[in-house]
């Protein structure tokens, strides 16, 4: 845990961020530049997100005359503002729960910044480099790889006790959804299409945009609703990403003011913890074998720990500094292991009880699943602002670089209908999901639909591909590499 000794500091910084000044205290001034450099990073990671993938969004309005490039970026940038700020924090949870804290937090703050630099460098890195040579390539793909790189990068430290380092079960979860996001935008365009074919019969949706021309009334008012429906859920999915890296900074390197929602009661917390230790050791156990025996056992002791803890307190911060991520860990390795427990063949709990069990876990997870007010608007900003810049690349390689024939207006109303339905549904579940790649293969499923295979550009289909298959393991490396490197700096 990090020691803080307090020591006030006066630090514009502070000023601007409401009571950031006082989560300054004790940081010497090398740490607390390293700290703004970091959150800095984060910043223009998801500003990069923005030209990077909403280009994706922008680019059937643009390329079919439907909007002036202005109207749509800005359009674009409003509703992925609006969309980040009305999304909540599943998704972000997602992203800070891949990676444990309670392994990789310890008591000296640097090796938190190693942990970040390295994951916002790499990813950074890639990111621009595929928007500079216009290639569709998943921000969510390169975010996720730098942090199971850093993850399996621990294993190699002479420190590393044997804890695990990543959150395999979150990753499998994680790793499904992107992987079927690109297979579910081919397959599901190609539906959307037939559709429009039954359903409109009017040929003109179906022509090439003609340069300069503008589409009737009707399409452009279609393709301006479907471009805002893939920018609200891109906010809503991609921008909560930014809230997860955020407070990935934040609980490293200041764990002990940002472990727990200071706005969350504990007694309210320490009633959760004593109903799932009942509920859990009032079960039947004559079926379990090691593994439920093990997360049993852990959830008993967690739940003893807290409560010794806690004791008569009401808020967080009326608990001491050096106790608060203590908490946090108990807290997480308790319902993670309640959670697994319900998930297993041989736990017997009746249907009530189990849906009593689910709301007291989702109850207790408020305490450490939660972002700072200021951390959303934030990410708002910086990817709104993001939407408005750099989308020419993309968006020359979405309307004419996929298909032998130029995007018509259906096919790009297909592509993000079907984009905008994957992303809002990943978000639902609290999944992190791939704008780009929901976008870029329902194009690809649209030009199939049309005149098959054969409608593809080779070249840049490979291109594509290439960038989707070396995304994960260069960022993996990338990340680990620059990990141990900071590591050994620091």
């Amino acid at each position: 845990m990090l020691n803080i000794k307090l020591t006030p500091q006066k630090s514009n910084w502070g000023y601007i961020c409401g009571n950031l000044n006082e989560f300054m205290f004790g940081l010497d001034t090398g740490l607390a530049i390293l700290l703004v450099v970091c959150l800095l990073l984060a910043c223009f990671f998801e500003f990069i997100n923005g030209f990077h993938d909403t280009a994706n969004a922008v680019a059937t309005v643009i390329y079919t005359n439907s909007m002036k490039p202005t109207v749509a970026v800005v359009y674009s940038g409003a509703l992925n503002f609006i969309g980040v700020i009305t999304g909540g924090i599943a998704v972000a949870m997602g992203i800070v729960n891949l990676l444990p804290m309670e392994v990789l937090v310890d008591s000296n703050p640097y090796h938190g910044i190693a942990m970040i630099l390295a994951l916002l460098l790499s990813a950074i890195i890639w990111n621009f480099g595929t928007w500079y040579f216009g290639i569709p390539s998943s921000s969510s793909h390169t975010l996720i790889g730098s942090i199971l790189g850093i993850g399996l990068a621990f294993y190699f430290l002479p420190d590393n006790v044997g804890g695990s380092a990543v959150n395999w079960d979150k990753a499998k979860d994680t790793g499904w959804a992107l992987l079927l996001s690109p297979v579910a935008g081919f397959s599901l365009a190609i539906i959307v299409m037939f559709i429009f074919k039954r359903l409109i019969k009017n040929e003109t949706v179906y022509k090439e945009p003609v340069p300069g021309n503008k589409p009737p009334i009707w399409i452009r008012m279609m393709l301006g609703l479907t471009c805002g429906m893939v920018s609200f859920f891109h906010g809503q999915n991609d921008g909560q990403k930014g809230v997860g890296i955020i407070m990935m900074i934040l609980i490293a390197i200041l764990p002990g003011y940002f472990s727990l929602d200071e706005r969350v009661n504990m007694q309210s917390i320490a009633a959760n913890v004593a109903k799932i230790e009942y509920i859990v050791t009032h079960s039947d156990t004559t079926k379990f074998g090691a593994d439920e025996f093990k997360h049993s056992t852990i959830v008993r002791e967690n739940a003893v720990a807290y409560k010794q803890v806690t004791g008569k307190k009401f808020n967080s911060t009326d608990i001491a500094i050096t106790d608060r991520f203590g908490i946090r860990r108990d807290v997480v390795k308790l319902t993670k292991s309640a959670e697994k427990l319900i998930r297993s063949p041989n736990f017997a709990i009746s249907k009530n009880n189990k849906k009593e069990l689910e709301a007291e876990i989702k109850s207790a997870k408020k305490l450490v699943e939660y972002a700072p007010s200021w951390v959303i608007v934030v990410i708002s900003m910086c990817l709104g602002l993001g939407t408005m810049i750099g989308w020419k690349r993309v968006v020359k390689t979405i309307g004419e670089k996929i298909g032998k024939q130029h995007m018509s207006y259906a096919q790009g109303a297909s592509a993000e209908i079907v984009a905008s339905i994957g992303i809002g549904m990943a978000t639902w579940k609290g999944l992190p999901v791939s704008t780009t790649h929901m976008l870029s293969s329902g194009i690809m499923g649209t030009m199939v639909a049309k005149k098959g295979l054969k409608n593809l550009q080779k070249k840049t289909i490979i291109n594509i591909l290439l960038a989707w298959v070396l995304t994960l393991p260069v960022t993996i490396v990338l990340s680990g590499g620059l990990f141990l490197f900071f590591r050994w700096v620091f």
